[in-house]
């Protein structure tokens, strides 16, 4: 798989000749330094870039066939995604940020669920608040109920420590982590920090938008 991006200065190679294989249940850390094509490679992975050339698929469902329609459904039913910024709505409480998923599959439960997510994860008492009433972590933690509170098969997570402090850092790897064996997710995440990658099945290193080297986490600096 390969992705190039057109620009005033000609067209640019992000990606080049990528091979991949997650299997399920496995989570995966992508390490390099910055530039290195990582989260290009996870937005790739989760459908919202489109590659270049070659074939991405997931679940069995070739993604690169499907139009925005069908990747935003996609999406929906079967993948979390989890941003460094938070990507909140702002005029929504912590409880409709989360429950917005859920709503837009038909869940009739929605609000009870997304409910239970934050009470969950440690934040119900701040249900109804609005992300600008948030700490940072705080709002990480919103981002992650809304991620896991539609129980997604694929969980994908972008420097999700990367805007916070080491405690708030911390105990988000830890969520992370606990979806995980909560929920069975196979999780891929976008990290510089040596220690939530280490906690990873598998590391891969990019570098230059290039594969370099991929170990077993034990074996992992």
């Amino acid at each position: 798989m390969t992705l190039s991006l057109n620009g005033n200065a000609g067209t640019v190679e992000i990606l080049h000749d990528i091979t991949l294989s997650v299997t399920k249940g496995e989570t995966l850390g992508l390490i390099g330094p910055s530039g290195s094509g990582k989260s290009s490679l996870l937005m790739v992975m989760g459908g919202l870039e489109r590659a270049s050339a070659g074939r991405v698929s997931a679940l069995g469902r070739d993604l690169t066939a499907m139009d925005e329609d069908a990747l935003a459904r996609f999406r929906r039913d079967h993948m979390g995604v989890v941003f460094q910024s938070f990507h909140l709505i702002p005029t929504m409480t912590a409880l409709e940020n989360v429950a917005t998923p859920l709503e837009l599959a038909g869940d009739r439960d929605a609000f009870d669920k997304a409910r239970a997510e934050l009470e969950a994860i440690g934040i119900g008492h701040r249900a109804d608040h609005y992300p600008s009433q948030m700490s940072g972590g705080e709002q990480q933690r919103v981002a992650l109920a809304r991620a896991a509170a539609p129980r997604p098969e694929i969980l994908l997570a972008d420097e999700p420590t990367g805007n916070l402090d080491g405690v708030n850092g911390a105990a988000i790897m830890d969520m992370l982590f606990g979806l995980r064996d909560r929920h069975g997710a196979t999780l891929v995440l976008v990290t510089h920090a040596p220690d939530l990658a280490a906690r990873c099945d598998r590391v891969v290193t990019l570098n230059d938008g290039r594969l370099a080297s991929e170990k077993m986490a034990e074996a992992a600096e």
